[in-house]
């Protein structure tokens, strides 16, 4: 059986990290979701999905992400129960992740708050000139001043 869940989502609020009483680390979040599809209104809908992360990896989780951070986590779905204090038995499904990566740098994060990608200020357009580290195309060639010819013939050529 397979039971993998890969997300791409942004915190809908700060993570909790809390202490297990036998010591482990463990941090609770929920992700937002995009719908793939529009809905009627012509707006992507999204689903709100709770997630937990374990170990070191939750106090790392803790440390690089907050409120609308935009994260991508591989783990696998997980139903658990519990009673509560009326003795009403609850059960909660929810992403145990495994893995996680940040998707933007803090600086993109402070630069965007309203919650969309950050444009490039050149619209995505570059030129030559537009690399800081300006440098000679010839210093860049392993093959410069070898002296050897190299005979290919086209044959040897995948394109």
């Amino acid at each position: 059986m397979i039971n993998r869940a890969v997300l791409t989502g942004r915190l809908t609020k700060d993570p909790e990290l809390r202490t297990t009483q036998s010591g482990l680390s463990v941090a609770a979040f929920n992700l937002a979701v995009d719908r793939q599809y529009s809905n009627s209104q012509g707006k992507r809908d999204a689903d709100f999905v709770s997630c937990v992360i374990w170990r070191k990896a939750a106090e790392n989780f803790c440390n690089f992400t907050s409120k609308g951070s935009l994260v991508g986590i591989d783990g696998r779905i997980q139903t658990r129960n519990y009673d509560d204090k009326d003795g009403k038995r609850v059960y909660v499904t929810e992403v145990v992740v495994d893995n996680f990566a940040l998707l933007e740098s803090k600086k993109d994060r402070q630069n965007n708050n309203n919650g969309s990608y950050a444009s490039n200020s050149n619209n995505g357009n570059y030129s030559k000139n537009d690399n800081s580290a300006n440098y000679d195309n010839n210093s860049q060639d392993p093959f410069n001043g070898s002296g050897d010819t190299i005979d290919i013939s086209d044959d040897d050529l995948p394109f």
